[in-house]
């Protein structure tokens, strides 16, 4: 099953015609250098960006969503947030609910536990270190619980437990039926965890497919601009520049 589809998917200059989809029970990674687009083409998909092309979403044009059926369906993690005001993480993480109009306990609680926050959920968010503030709003967006959840380097503020933990949590959430779009750089832990890989570069679609045809040296190299040395027949697979 299809949950969004993207043909000639265009947003000014930053990206230009982008075609791929997401299935159910999928991890999609969009991978490229500084720059690539990754973070507009996630936008894009959101509904957040002007754009030319075609975007459907659950067979529906996306043009034709309420602002509450799109939030209802489509979960977005940015790359970086931050609370005006100074509230509890239970607080933060309920907002997720915001699209169904209600504080579902079950579904923030489950949220809670699988970003592995519940030890310090009566505190304030602006007292916490950056990793635990970015798993905090990673619950926020699974307290919604998408169909589809889009994620802006989820991983990057964080060390290699939760690293894992966080991708973990990902694959689990797309293994029970929803599907997920992760910008990453890190190559290795996206060769592990990911069906398929989009490979950006400077707003273009370089290539798209498992990692096996995507994750090889010639296009690494090309792309990243620096010799990159992959073996991804290591359990876990390793991609690192030479």
């Amino acid at each position: 099953m299809v949950l969004i589809e993207a043909k000639s998917l265009s947003v000014g200059q930053r990206v230009n015609s982008v075609s791929l989809s997401l299935n159910k029970g999928e991890v999609l990674g969009l991978l490229g250098p500084n720059g690539a687009g990754k973070s507009t083409l996630l936008n894009a998909l959101a509904g957040l960006e002007k754009k030319s092309g075609s975007l459907l979403v659950d067979g529906q044009d996306d043009a034709t969503l309420t602002p509450n059926s799109r939030a209802r369906f489509i979960g977005l993690l940015p790359q970086s947030m931050q609370s005006t005001w100074s509230l509890s993480v239970t607080d933060i993480v309920s907002l997720g609910r915001i699209p169904w109009g209600d504080r579902d306990s079950e579904a923030i609680n489950m949220a809670l536990s699988r970003a592995q926050i519940e030890c310090f959920i009566d505190r304030k968010v602006d007292e916490l270190s950056g990793g635990e503030r970015a798993r905090v709003w990673l619950a926020r967006v699974l307290a919604g619980q998408p169909k589809v959840l889009l994620a802006d380097e989820p991983i990057a503020s964080l060390d290699i437990h939760y690293q894992l933990s966080v991708m973990n949590v990902l694959r689990a959430y797309a293994q029970e039926g929803h599907g997920v779009v992760v910008a990453m750089h890190d190559l290795s832990l996206a060769a592990r965890y990911c069906d398929r890989v989009c490979l950006m570069n400077k707003g273009e679609l370089v290539a798209l497919g498992n990692p096996q045809e995507v994750l090889t040296e010639p296009l690494l190299s090309s792309v990243y601009q620096v010799p990159v040395d992959v073996d991804l027949q290591r359990t876990p697979p390793v991609i690192l520049p030479r």
